[in-house]
């Protein structure tokens, strides 16, 4: 059975792109083998990231992360069975709000700065959504 899994966290840390280079080049190499397709979006020291693959492994490598030591206030924001991957094409894609246009932001909340804590799941996925249409998604 395919899920969707949404959270947000925090780093505990200030966050700086060679761990993010990290992180996504371990993601790379074994969510593939795991099943798992997914995108990271981030802005600062806020995360917010879908997971999707068969229920056991999606629900592992959350619960992996939730442990983290170098995430705080982990949030499960969207949890669903799907009948087809809406990330397929990513092992792990990534986006980088620095980059986005600000009137994007603003379409799905009050300020232009990527805040899921106070938004839905739902309209956090929208944004993910149009993220991916307008092509603001690096790496696979």
């Amino acid at each position: 059975m395919l899920v969707r899994l949404l959270y947000a966290s925090r780093s505990v840390k200030p966050f700086h792109s060679e761990q993010m280079d990290k992180i996504l080049a371990q993601s790379r190499t074994h969510n593939p083998d795991n099943g798992i397709t997914g995108i990271l979006c981030y802005s600062g020291d806020i995360f917010m990231q879908v997971l999707e693959g068969g229920r056991c492994e999606v629900s592992k490598l959350y619960n992996t992360i939730a442990s983290d030591p170098r995430h705080q206030d982990v949030e499960l924001l969207l949890f669903e069975e799907i009948s087809e991957r809406r990330f397929a094409g990513w092992t792990m894609g990534q986006v980088n709000l620095s980059k986005v246009n600000p009137s994007t932001l603003l379409k799905y909340s009050e300020k232009a700065l990527l805040d899921p804590y106070a938004i839905s799941g739902r309209v956090s996925l929208a944004l993910l959504e149009e993220l991916i249409a307008t092509a603001a998604i690096v790496g696979r």
